[in-house]
């Protein structure tokens, strides 16, 4: 492992050297504003006539990157001492524009959209989006490891917009103290870079070019803001955002073994609590909580799990999310050593559901101290779970500490140190059980970025700590990946100890080794019918092989397959599979409770086949099939999705996965279905509706989420939250019937964003 980290520095060094460079062919000068701007998105005032350099000629980087968009788009920057402000001509016929709805923050890819990246640090690895659509629809973002894009980030800002028959205009002013930057002498330009996304016919196309294989906010590519004398000085950045929360619950209890309803408790409750956002310094932020409440973040999507192991689902509460990557990037996916989602959440071993712990107060500092390195800092404190009289969930302290210094072009070297200390004292014997005092992770990582984007690379050392011996581990990996136009390469290794330990973070399966392969090949089709539909075709073999600790192959999953990518963002996928499993213990592969397989292996090959639409029409949608062996019987799946866009209204959509297991008698024969419609709605442009159902068969449950949201000064909300989860099958010999009730709530709950 050394040697490979040896070649990884030098490479890395020798390819900062090599880099491509659009901050030298693509500058953009910002003078200050010329008297004042009014936000009316007409463009009339003499910053935009006179004095500023315009951005326009963007290239394609979708469908092609080859050519020059037909739609063209002007910019222009200006500012004062509290603003950016950007204007921007976006050419485009008014019967084309596709908008989703006109709520805040729609995704990618579901809306016409004009997007400014900012790189205030030009670190090529953290960055801020403002977005706006041709209905003056907002959205804002943070892009973390170098192109990805988090859009749970919230802040204030201005916009306005003014359509015509052939174009739009938009005026953004964006607050300097919303943005995280130091103030260096000598030191005058930002990360810049400007996307426009048009989804009918649809296209991407970008100021500085990126290359066809990048995502268009990959900011290893971004050009250059030049400021015509240095931006001021942020200032002080204060938000106080409070809430108070009233809601109501029932829970219906029932006897473990006849499913007879012993009780129906009601709750009424009602508690105040908030956040503040203190900015420290230009580039360093301290957030609070106190009592906090994410009763309105919708509930998680479900899937089916057909694992032996735990599943991973994303962080979606806010207060975790900005600057997650000083957090919740260490690692591989599966030995990640802290984890958000350890804290307020957990699993009752009595309702035999993940349900919430409340969390007492919490603070993050978080962002740069100069140019080159950052610091993390979180601590969160929860409170006691009583499950019953004898299973207790104790309060417990999680808290992170993290440094990330800059070295090269864009690559880092970090170190972490996770601790959770769990509070036993008040515990007898009995519910002490099974409970450490405290378990503490602590590691290096050194993450390869090249100034090019073609390398990306990982390495790094990870120890766990716990006052019983047999729970202090290691585990270590090394990763390396390569990417150009017409082929991508990676290569990984990772190594986790059978003691390694992280209770606040994820690591599903200690005691094992990991090699991770993968190779693939594009073709572009020159000429005919070919190159006018599609944009590449792609050909490649993956897998991950899984060994234990002594050598011995556990699991192993290799695929062939060939995708082919069409103009209008559809795209499909066939492959060919096989599928190894060595069962060390007995399994129920249907986690009904029925017999179990035996030990041993299992060896099986498979197909799968998959195609999606683009999001050009109106319709959209996908749909997968999969049929192969499984453990000593067969699994055909099938999953997919519908969707309708009403625009500007909103979108109808569902999901759907059908899992069908056969296995020789006595094993488990059954049959997963797996349905979630939503319906998405904005009344106005401050009025919003969401409902999301998710019917289940595996775990017999069907959830209903729904959500008023009602925006009410800027960033401010009122929601309105009915919760609903019931039986979704009726269980024989039991007085369980279709939708019998489990437990239902209803949420109101206000919060106000003051800026001090």
């Amino acid at each position: 492992m050394k040697t490979l980290l040896g070649i990884v520095l030098f490479c890395c060094a020798s390819w900062a050297v090599n880099a491509q460079n659009n901050a030298e062919n693509y500058q953009l000068r910002a003078k200050k504003a010329i008297g004042a701007i009014q936000l009316d998105g007409a463009l009339s005032e003499p910053s935009w006539q006179t004095g500023n350099e315009k951005a326009d000629h963007f290239k394609l980087c979708f469908p092609n990157d080859t050519a020059y968009s037909k739609w063209p788009t002007e910019v222009r920057i200006t500012f004062d001492e509290r603003y950016l402000y950007v204007g921007a001509i976006c050419w485009e016929k008014r019967s084309d524009y596709t908008v989703q709805s006109m709520r805040r923050d729609f995704g990618g890819g579901t809306t016409d959209v004009f997007n400014i990246l900012l790189e205030p640090n030009k670190d090529g690895q953290n960055g801020f989006i403002f977005s706006v659509s041709p209905l003056n629809v907002q959205r804002e973002g943070l892009i973390s490891t170098g192109e990805n894009m988090s859009l749970e980030w919230d802040n204030k800002w201005n916009s306005a917009v003014q359509t015509f028959e052939d174009h739009w205009t938009v005026e953004m002013a964006i607050p300097f103290k919303t943005l995280r930057y130091n103030v260096s002498e000598g030191e005058n330009s930002w990360g810049l870079q400007f996307i426009r996304t048009k989804i009918r016919e649809f296209e991407s196309n970008v100021w500085a070019p990126v290359p066809f294989q990048f995502s268009n906010t990959n900011l290893s590519f971004a050009g250059r803001l030049i400021w015509d004398t240095p931006p001021p000085k942020p200032g002080a950045n204060i938000s106080l955002i409070p809430y108070a929360i009233g809601s109501a619950t029932v829970d219906y209890l029932r006897d473990a073994n006849t499913l007879e309803l012993t009780d129906k408790p009601q709750t009424f409750t009602g508690s105040i609590g908030g956040d503040a956002k203190i900015g420290l310094t230009p580039g360093l932020n301290l957030d609070l909580t106190v009592n906090p409440d994410f009763s309105q973040v919708e509930v998680d999507r479900q899937v089916p799990n057909l694992s032996r192991f735990e599943l991973f689902f994303p962080e979606t509460r806010q207060f975790f999310l900005e600057n997650r990557d000083l957090f919740a990037m260490f690692g591989f996916p599966e030995t990640r050593p802290f984890f958000s989602r350890r804290i307020g959440l957990a699993y009752n071993p009595v309702t035999e559901r993940n349900e919430k712990v409340p969390i007492v107060a919490g603070a993050r500092l978080s962002g740069k101290v100069t140019d080159g390195l950052r610091v993390g800092l979180l601590t969160m404190q929860t409170r006691q779970r009583d499950w019953d009289s004898t299973s207790v969930l104790p309060a417990a302290n999680f808290s992170v500490a993290t440094l990330q210094q800059k070295i090269f072009a864009r690559s880092t070297i970090s170190g972490v140190f996770v601790n959770k200390q769990n509070f036993l004292e008040p515990l007898n014997e009995t519910q002490k059980s099974g409970w450490q005092p405290w378990n503490r992770v602590a590691g290096l990582e050194y993450n390869l970025y090249s100034a090019d984007n073609r390398w990306e690379g990982e390495a790094y050392y990870h120890r766990s700590f716990s006052p019983d011996k047999s729970k202090n581990g290691s585990t270590a990996a090394v990763f390396l990946g390569y990417r150009d136009r017409y082929k991508s390469l990676n290569l990984g290794y990772s190594y986790i100890d059978s003691t390694y330990t992280a209770e606040a973070g994820f690591v599903p399966r200690p005691g094992v080794q990991n090699l991770y392969t993968g190779a693939s090949g594009r073709l572009y089709p020159e000429s005919g019918w070919a190159a006018e539909h599609i944009t590449n075709h792609e050909f490649g073999v993956s897998g991950s092989h899984t060994f234990g600790l002594n050598g011995k192959l556990t699991d192993r999953d290799v695929s062939l397959y060939h995708k082919i990518y069409f103009v209008d963002q559809s795209g499909t996928n066939v492959a060919i599979y096989n599928s190894y499993v060595f069962l060390f213990d007995p399994f129920d592969p249907s986690n009904t409770g029925q017999a179990e397989l035996n030990t041993g292996s299992y060896n099986n090959f498979g197909a799968l086949a998959r195609y999606a639409t683009g999001t050009t029409t109106d319709w959209q949608g996908n749909i997968g099939f999969n049929y192969g062996g499984f453990f000593n019987g067969s699994l055909f799946s099938s999953d997919g999705s519908l969707s309708y866009r009403w625009q500007p209204i909103g979108r109808f959509s569902v999901q759907y996965n059908y899992n069908r297991i056969r296995l020789p008698k006595p094993y488990a024969s059954v049959d997963f279905w797996l349905v979630g419609p939503r319906v998405e709605l904005s009344f106005r442009r401050d009025l919003f509706l969401s409902a999301f159902m998710q019917y289940n068969t595996q775990f017999n449950n069907f959830n209903l989420n729904a959500r008023i949201q009602w925006r009410f000064a800027p960033v401010s909300d009122m929601f309105l939250v009915y919760t609903d989860n019931s039986y979704a099958e009726g269980i024989p010999q039991s007085p369980v019937r279709l939708f019998s009730p489990k437990n239902r709530a209803v949420v109101l709950k206000v919060v106000y964003w003051l800026n001090v």
